[in-house]
């Protein structure tokens, strides 16, 4: 079911959803936490999507912020807010609005996403693109206790990526790092069987790629050893190289949905490694809403401990 809803306000908007919910019989219970995305009309839809499929692990009441710019003299002037409001099956398995906003309105979105904020629940930040410099001191990112940023959709990632470490707060995470969960359980796991003091390392990735370095900051940090930057054709991570005595530890993903585990002295593995979807990393996301630490790490290149299996 969808409503629309013209030069409308937060409480016509909260009204239109009961009304919503009464007409096609679910209640507002069920749902764990507001996910709010900050995006433009290019990248709505496909973020929305993504949300939609998380909620079904998730159920959220997702608010979709997009904010108008004018391209004319009378819309700089006007100061407005349109919304759509989804509930039943347009809006996965929680309920969606979608807030464009006009002229000042723009500058104040954070008090028209309050009012709309599920009482007693966590919200969620997602910056699709454009994400602030200081996603904690943002208006809306100061709503969250979680804030999701992601370098892979700037033009220069790495200086973004230090943009990150100069600004970061305990609740800020990024998709780059999230792409990472695979290859560092992986990792962990190896290191577990081999047993094994690490003397070097190494990561292969295309240029340019904000997980790859962040991969290589946190074996830097856990193992205390310096790693090597390699560029490959990619796609994204191919390969993380171990030195040790009796020989390397390689995970090597060179593109497919299939890595190779070689460990000294045993037969090489085939492992699933797939590209994840957005989804599946904002669902990922959500499953936690603590600060991520290891993400804190990364970023920093600081601690010396051992990878473990809870790295």
């Amino acid at each position: 079911m969808k409503i629309d809803l013209t030069d409308t306000t937060a409480s016509k908007i909260n009204k239109a959803l009961v009304e919503g919910r009464r007409a096609i019989g679910t209640p507002a219970v069920g749902m764990v936490l507001t996910m709010v995305i900050v995006t433009d009309e290019e990248n709505a839809y496909d973020s929305m999507r993504a949300a939609e499929e998380a909620s079904h692990e998730h159920p959220s009441r997702t608010l979709v912020v997009i904010k108008r710019h004018a391209r004319t003299p009378r819309d700089r002037q006007a100061s407005r807010l349109d919304a759509e409001v989804r509930v039943g099956a347009d809006a996965g398995t929680g309920e969606t609005v979608i807030l464009r906003t006009y002229g000042e309105v723009s500058d104040h979105a954070a008090s028209v996403v309050l009012p709309l904020l599920l009482p007693d629940a966590p919200v969620v930040v997602w910056w699709p693109v454009d994400a602030p410099e200081n996603p904690a001191k943002d208006a809306l990112g100061s709503l969250a206790q979680r804030r999701i940023t992601d370098m892979y959709a700037v033009e220069h990632p790495l200086e973004a990526l230090e943009t990150r470490v100069r600004s970061y707060a305990p609740g800020d995470t990024d998709l780059a790092w999230t792409r990472l969960t695979p290859w560092r359980s992986m990792l962990a796991a190896a290191l577990d069987q081999a047993r094994v003091k690490v003397t070097s390392a190494a990561v292969e990735s295309e240029s340019e790629n904000p997980s790859a370095e962040l991969l290589a900051r946190w074996l830097e940090a856990r193992l205390g050893v310096p790693v090597e930057r390699i560029v490959t054709a990619g796609p994204v991570v191919t390969a993380v190289r171990l030195g040790t005595a009796g020989g390397e530890i390689v995970i090597d993903r060179p593109e497919g949905p299939l890595a190779t585990l070689t460990l000294p002295g045993q037969p090489s593995r085939t492992l699933a490694l797939k590209v994840r979807s957005t989804s599946e990393l904002i669902a990922e996301e959500l499953r936690r809403l603590d600060a991520d630490e290891m993400y804190a790490v990364a970023l920093r290149g600081e601690g010396t401990e051992e990878i473990s299996r809870h790295a």
